[in-house]
């Protein structure tokens, strides 16, 4: 047997060629270079603890700030629609087609964000959501026409898309045993985006002098924030190496990207399985209900007497309120075996506020808003199931990708046959009724995904 050129610069074995093996040898010199291999050890786990804290802390800030920058493309047009129609020469068809953009392109570039994370990494790839968004944000001020505007908004909504897909899937690989508090973190953050851009776009288009070009534009700011930390994680993932046991890789296994036996997820149906599909329905029936309060409930309002302003506030209510159940329902819902119950209750809160506002739509308006407030926080749930429905960060991935995909193109109908039926009756309570149908089988569908099993299990 060769020896290697460690083993004839060893002292045993100079020691055993001189025909001394083991006379010469010091043991005071072995001990020596023993506790300083121990020393040099515990000082890189040391090394390696405080740099997986730091890159932990980074992708915390980044998650937060991420889910901030994901609704304002969305929320801080509607307030200033009248101005961007104005200054664009955009028809109503066209505005009403801006309503409907959102969720095609959350079904139509979701569906990218598996591949996508399978070739760069979900960091990477939530990095370059983060820099469209900023770049769709940047660039619809500069729209001299309606179809520059409609293009650099939908290169927005791509990122944001992509982005929707990875959040659970960031949280379930960086943060598994934490799966409740983190994703109520990023969905509080879902909310404050949304609060925020709905209630500071027009103060702060006042601030700059009234245009709404500068006033939509101002938000590519949160953007540009978003991808400092994500572009800090990929830079320190090239500096050094990620240390066994960071996150929730194997040993010696970078967090942004998947293990051999994630890989395993390639071979997962998703179509085939009973519990992607429940979700799937689950998230479009939720999202639907979400779009229909938020479009149509400060008008059920006005039409029972209540005033403009108060309808307003009463919608900010209603949106506000999930700000801090967002933080606690994913941690409840994380502790549970089952979140069908969660998701009844749920139910229950959107039931009673559409019964009040067939009965008593004015008397009783500030509890109904509460009431469907609490409703909407259905999606918080979602999200937190997503990431608990299945076994690996690959296989949220691709249930993410999925059930949003899926959810959001079921979603779509629900507000256009709201209007179309609020105008052929003439009243409210035909669309009601469609609403309540809805709610009735989102909760079933939310009892059904919501039972302890992983979207692995019969594939």
């Amino acid at each position: 047997m060769t020896a290697t050129e460690d083993d004839l610069t060893s002292p045993a074995i100079s020691s055993s060629r001189s025909g001394r093996a083991g006379d010469d040898v010091d043991p005071m010199r072995n001990q020596r270079s023993q506790h300083s291999q121990h020393n040099q050890d515990s000082q890189g786990r040391a090394g390696e603890s405080r740099f997986a804290g730091w890159r932990l802390s980074l992708v915390t800030v980044g998650l937060v700030l991420a889910a901030l920058n994901l609704r304002p493309a969305i929320a801080s047009l509607g307030p200033l629609l009248a101005e961007v129609r104005q200054g664009l020469g955009m028809s109503g068809t066209v505005a009403g087609l801006l309503t409907s953009v959102p969720a095609l392109c959350f079904a139509a570039f979701g569906g990218l964000a598996p591949r996508l994370a399978r070739r760069w990494g979900p960091g990477a790839v939530v990095l370059a959501g983060m820099a469209a968004v900023t770049v769709g944000l940047a660039l619809r001020p500069l729209a001299g026409g309606t179809t520059f505007f409609l293009l650099a908004s939908a290169g927005a909504l791509a990122g944001i898309a992509v982005s929707n897909v990875l959040m659970p899937v960031v949280v379930k690989h960086w943060f598994p045993d934490r799966v409740g508090s983190m994703t109520g973190l990023y969905s509080m953050g879902l909310s404050l985006g949304t609060a925020g851009a709905a209630a500071l776009t027009v103060p702060i288009t006042d601030a700059l002098g009234g245009d709404w070009r500068k006033g939509l534009g101002a938000w590519a700011v949160v953007g540009v924030a978003a991808m400092v930390p994500w572009a800090l994680v990929l830079w320190g993932r090239r500096k050094r190496s990620t240390p066994a046991g960071e996150g929730a890789g194997a040993a010696g296994q970078h967090p942004e990207t998947f293990s051999a036996e994630e890989a395993g997820a390639e071979s997962l149906r998703i179509t085939r399985s009973p519990t992607a599909w429940a979700l799937a329905v689950f998230f479009g029936l939720q999202a639907s209900a979400a779009y229909i309060v938020m479009g149509w409930l400060p008008q059920i309002f006005r039409d029972a007497g209540v005033p403009a302003s108060t309808a307003g506030v009463m919608l900010a209510v209603t949106m506000g309120l999930g700000v801090p159940l967002s933080f606690v329902l994913p941690r409840i819902a994380a502790r549970m075996s089952h979140q069908g119950p969660l998701a009844v209750v749920l139910g229950v809160c959107g039931l009673t506020g559409y019964a009040g506002l067939w009965f008593a739509p004015g008397a009783g308006a500030w509890l109904w808003a509460m009431s469907l407030g609490v409703a909407n926080c259905a999606f918080p749930l979602v999200l937190t199931m997503l990431g608990m429905r299945s076994r690996t960060s690959a296989g949220v991935v691709k249930l993410s990708a999925f059930a949003q995909s899926t959810g959001y193109l079921i979603s779509i109908p629900g507000p256009l046959l709201v209007g179309a039926l609020r105008e052929y009756s003439g009243g409210w309570h035909l669309p009601l009724v469609l609403m309540t149908g809805l709610m009735l089988v989102q909760m079933v569908m939310g009892v059904l995904a919501g039972r302890d099993r992983c979207v692995e299990d019969g594939n």
